[in-house]
């Protein structure tokens, strides 16, 4: 037993000695930002390109009257005080579309319980969030199956979804995520 540890710490220190004689690789050195006709001598990186304007930090789209969906572009329904935040491009010709509200989650799963005439799934406990699958989903044909998803932002004590436009109000207590089916598709 002694010579099988013995040969592990011989085998450890071995391995050590060797990488420590490998030539280290040199970290390049950080510098201030470079000045006008200061460049500094012995430096081998070439100067890059720099933007000829800088870029603005992105921001929330400004949403107007003419892109916001109605039920009748989206397919399904629109919680009536529910105000449209913004839609993201989720891929194979489907976009997702959030809004936010201040009725309850409990509230929100009731209302698209009876709507859609389909119980759904509770598929986080914390924050609670429920699904509606109203389409099949077609994995070759699609990123999200079509539906309605409702989200607790107010679990753990939070305090609600940031308005991304910055208005009233401030924070929405609940947020729907609305998939509707790709093009050419039906609902179930």
């Amino acid at each position: 037993m002694r010579r099988f540890v013995a040969g592990c710490v011989i085998a450890a220190l071995a391995g050590a000695s060797l990488a420590a004689a490998e030539p280290q690789q040199r970290q390049p050195v950080p510098r201030p930002f470079p000045q006008p006709g200061n460049q500094s001598p012995g430096a081998s990186e070439p100067a890059r390109e720099r933007p000829a304007t800088p870029t603005a930090p992105a921001r929330a789209p400004v949403v107007s009257a003419q892109n916001v969906p109605t039920e009748a572009t989206l397919g399904l329904p629109i919680y009536p005080n529910a105000q449209f935040l913004t839609s993201y491009e989720a891929g194979r010709s489907q976009r997702y579309y959030l809004f936010g509200t201040n009725s309850s989650f409990e509230e929100m799963v009731r209302y698209y319980a009876v709507i859609l005439d389909e119980r759904g799934d509770r598929v986080f406990d914390g924050p609670a969030t429920h699904m509606f699958e109203v389409g099949r989903f077609r994995e070759d044909e699609m990123a999200f199956p079509p539906g309605v998803t409702v989200k607790d932002y107010t679990w753990n004590g939070s305090e609600g979804y940031l308005n991304p436009a910055g208005g009233e109000p401030t924070r929405f207590k609940t947020v729907i995520q609305i998939v509707p089916a790709p093009p050419g598709q039906t609902r179930r």
